[in-house]
This record gives structure tokens, C-alpha cells and sequence, in this order.
């Protein structure tokens, strides 16, 4: 990097690594009540096969968030949030603080450009890698945004330490990895369609001379990439979070809980959410 001015200076692993936690913190604060709402859709009435129209306590993302808010007042958009900016911290960092690098070691040697399979398979490692790191407090962010909805005395968790202490115990440390797979399936869809479609997207825009390389481009390719990734990964994500959310017992496996949502709901099951 030696006669480079500082603005072309590109940002080291670190940098890169450090800047997509925090980003990604940021952005949890702003979303984590959408999230939340999302979880509540997914997992309603999953007890009870055929369900009943009569015992739906949600309906759709406005009116989840006003009934959570007169139910159990604003602070319940926010429960779960400690182990919500832990998993950015440790998923998000990873997953596309290091893309870039690990992009580069796909890259063949010499090309002035990098293919579409090398962005694939940075995206499903990256995304593989920090999934396995960020799954225990995945877990633990799903179950306080789902128990919320139980009446005080019969929530699981007293706080974010003694979630993590008590699904060791009760369930084993495997327990904090519940669900892993489907996370991994779903962060493989959701960083080949985000990430490499953000790629894409920006690629396209900036060849075609629409826009120039700064702010408003960046939030253009974002949007278009976390729309499509959102509408590939949502059955995935439907499963990972009841499954996550599951007591010890109450499926066999993922696939069983794929099949209980299908009898449940149907196709329009997958799209909860």
C-alpha cells in the first residue's frame, strides 16, 4: 500500500470486521421490534393441528406490534435485545465482515474480477462459519422473543445469562445449538441472495453508469438485495425458528417440524411472518 493516499487505502480485515458488528448493532436497534413482531407471526398457533382461526392472536405486522404493546406494554419489542446485539456482534461480523477476504481466496490468482461461484461459496462459508459461532445466542433470542407472549410467572428465563445457563442444563450444551442446520441452510440462501446480489446489483449500476459509488448506491443495492433474500430464506427461517423455539420433545427432528407447519398451514405456512 506504499504511495497510496489515504482514501485509497482499502480497510483491513479488522476494520471491515469491527465496522459490520457495528453496523449491524445499529441496525438491530432500529429493526428489533420488526423482528420480534416476525417471530410472533412464525410461531402462533403451531400447538394446535388443524388450526383454529378463533385462537390467532396476531394479524399481520401493524396489528402484532399494537396488540404486543397494549398487551404487555413497549418495553416487550425490545425483549431479547441483549442476546439480539451478541448475535450481531459474533454472526454479523463474520458473515460479512469477512466476505470480502474470504471472497479473495476463491478468486483465481490474476483475474481482474470475481466470478459468481467464487461470491457463491465466500457467501455459504462466511455465512456457515458464523452461524456455528452465533447459534447459542440465536437460540436464546428467539425463545425471549417468543416467551414474551406467556404469562409472567410461566416465562422460561429470568434474564439473558440464566437462558444461556438453564438450556445447558435442562437440554445440554447441544441445547444452544438447536436448530442449527436449518440456520445454516437459511444463512447460506441469505448470503447468496443478499450479499452477492448486493454485489450484483451495485456491479450492474455502476457499469451502467446510473449511479456513482457512494451512499445512495449502497442503499439502493441493499434494499434490492435484502428484498430477494428475504423472500428465498422465509420458509427456511419459518422452520429455524419454531424448531429453535421448540421444547425438548415436541419434534422429532426439523423435518417433523417442517411437516407439523405444512398440515398446520400449508404452503402459506412457510411465508408466516
Amino acid at each position: 500500500m506504499v504511495g497510496l493516499t489515504p482514501p485509497e487505502v482499502p480497510p483491513t480485515a479488522a476494520v471491515k470486521f469491527i465496522s459490520a458488528g457495528t453496523a449491524a448493532c445499529v441496525a438491530d436497534l432500529c429493526t428489533f421490534p420488526l423482528d420480534t413482531a416476525k417471530v410472533r407471526l412464525q410461531i402462533q398457533g403451531e400447538v394446535q393441528i388443524p388450526r383454529n382461526i378463533s385462537t390467532v392472536e396476531y394479524r399481520g405486522v401493524l396489528g402484532t406490534l399494537s396488540t404486543m404493546v397494549r398487551m404487555e406494554g413497549p418495553r416487550s419489542l425490545y425483549r431479547g435485545l441483549v442476546a439480539g446485539l451478541q448475535r450481531q456482534m459474533s454472526f454479523a461480523s463474520i458473515r460479512i465482515g469477512l466476505y470480502d477476504s474470504v471472497k479473495q481466496l476463491y478468486t483465481p490468482k490474476g483475474a481482474e474480477n470475481t466470478g459468481l461461484v467464487a461470491r457463491l461459496l465466500a457467501g455459504c462459508t462466511t455465512g456457515a462459519v458464523a452461524v456455528t459461532c452465533a447459534q447459542p445466542t440465536d437460540v436464546v433470542k428467539v425463545r425471549f422473543q417468543a416467551s414474551a407472549a406467556l404469562a409472567e410467572g410461566a416465562r422460561r428465563y429470568s434474564g439473558t445469562v440464566d437462558a444461556y445457563r438453564t438450556i445447558a442444563r435442562e437440554e445440554g450444551v447441544r441445547g444452544l445449538w438447536r436448530g442449527t442446520l436449518p440456520n445454516i441452510a437459511r444463512n447460506a440462501i441469505v448470503n447468496c441472495g443478499e450479499l452477492v446480489t448486493y454485489d450484483l446489483i451495485k456491479d450492474a449500476l455502476l457499469r451502467a453508469q446510473l449511479m456513482t459509488d457512494n451512499i445512495p448506491c449502497h442503499f439502493v443495492a441493499a434494499f434490492g438485495a435484502g428484498f430477494c433474500a428475504t423472500v428465498v430464506a422465509s420458509p427456511v427461517d419459518v422452520v429455524k425458528t419454531r424448531y429453535m423455539n421448540a421444547s425438548p420433545g415436541q419434534y422429532r427432528n426439523v423435518l417433523s417440524c417442517l411437516l407439523a407447519l405444512l398440515m398446520q398451514d400449508g404452503l402459506a405456512g412457510l411465508y408466516k411472518g
